[in-house]
């Protein structure tokens, strides 16, 4: 496993873990890296200094500030908002992955029954959907099951 320290194009800094640089390169590639904060797509590698760990007998114990600051747990009013807002969704909305496109046109044309559905979709195919006057807006998250 790989750690990164990533930047989208509107600012936003975040890291994230890779099983290798080629990975990256992949995920990158299929669009499926995208900033948390802003759901941008536009992500590049920052720059990074390397951890280096001393030795097992060198190493201090961890700061306790560090165990309060769990990365599941919001660290600010915004992040907490967006935390209500995922519980939200996920709560009262069915999770349809990548086939998100497909699932809303079908309801919008009357194929299936409607109901309330988020997931994945490629900008292009969101772009479509908005065109053709099918209602879709991004979310500022990113489903449980694409995180690391």
């Amino acid at each position: 496993m790989i750690r990164f320290a990533l930047k989208c194009s509107a600012g936003h800094e975040f890291e994230s873990w890779f099983a290798s640089a080629d990975a990256f390169k992949s995920l990158k590639a299929a669009d499926m890296v995208v900033c948390p904060a802003c759901g941008n797509g536009e992500v590049e590698k920052a720059l990074m200094a390397p951890r280096v760990r001393p030795g097992r007998k060198k190493a201090a114990p961890p700061a306790p500030e560090a165990k309060e600051k769990a990365l599941s747990k919001p660290q600010n009013e915004m992040e907490e908002k967006v935390a209500e807002l995922r519980r939200q969704v996920e709560a009262n909305s069915d999770y349809v992955g990548l086939g998100f496109a497909a699932e809303a046109r079908k309801m919008h044309d009357g194929d299936i029954p409607h109901r309330s559905i988020y997931g994945e979709a490629k900008a292009e195919d969101a772009k479509a959907l908005l065109e053709d006057g099918i209602p879709v807006a991004p979310l500022p998250f990113i489903p449980n099951r694409k995180t690391n």
